[in-house]
Parts: C-alpha cells; sequence; structure tokens
C-alpha cells in the first residue's frame, strides 16, 4: 500500500535531499541505482516538483545513512519547547506507572485536538 506523505514533508526536503547526496559522494545516478529508480525522479524530488512515497523515503534513507527524521525534518522541527522540554524531563524521573498516566492524559488530549480540528474543516 503506497502512502502520500506530503504533508509530512518539510518544505525543506528537496535542499535536504541534495545536501545529503553530495556528502554522502553520490551522484543523482548512482543514488539513483542504488534505490532502485529512476534517476528523473531522484532530479524531481530535489527540483521539488515530487513528492517520494514514505517506501521511497525509507529507501533513500537507508542508503544515505540517516534516519527518515533526519532526512524529512528540520534540526529541531520535532523537538518539543524549552518548556515542554522541562516537563518531559522530570516524567524521566517518575515511575513507570507516572509516566504511563501521563502519556494516557496526552495521548487523550492529542485526540481531542485531532477530533476538534476535523469537525472543524467540514
Amino acid at each position: 500500500m503506497e502512502i502520500n506523505v506530503a504533508w509530512l514533508l518539510s518544505m525543506n526536503f528537496p535542499s535536504r535531499l541534495l545536501h545529503f547526496r553530495k556528502e554522502k559522494g553520490f551522484t543523482q545516478q548512482t543514488l539513483a541505482d542504488a534505490v532502485a529508480m529512476h534517476v528523473n525522479q531522484i532530479k524531481k524530488y530535489e527540483a521539488g516538483t515530487a513528492q517520494p512515497t514514505l517506501d521511497s523515503l525509507i529507501k533513500l534513507a537507508k542508503v544515505l545513512h540517516i534516519s527518515l527524521d533526519t532526512l524529512v525534518f528540520d534540526d529541531s522541527e520535532r523537538d518539543p519547547s524549552e518548556e515542554l522540554r522541562l516537563q518531559f524531563e522530570a516524567l524521566s524521573h517518575m515511575s513507570e506507572d507516572e509516566r504511563r498516566t501521563a502519556k494516557e492524559v496526552l495521548e487523550s488530549l492529542i485526540l481531542r485536538h485531532q477530533a476538534k480540528h476535523w469537525t472543524t474543516l467540514r
């Protein structure tokens, strides 16, 4: 099953792919060969005119020896804010039971937020 991940990709994905390709010493053709796709597809990704599928992203990350997060997100894009970072650090000192409870509370808040978001789009 192909998953459309266009919503996931940072606006900087094309430049990030180009950067890591060059950093690892790949030409567009050698990268295309390594991930078993046509070189034109790599060119389109780097030009920002095409978005890779999740399967393609995984292949690219593996060949470039980087994580998907590194390929897709800017360094601080997925990090919590400084305020939340301190709260998450405090969680690491809690018991397993307390962490499980905190996780359940966070998950319920996230689900409520997402439900509210989707109902306002209708």
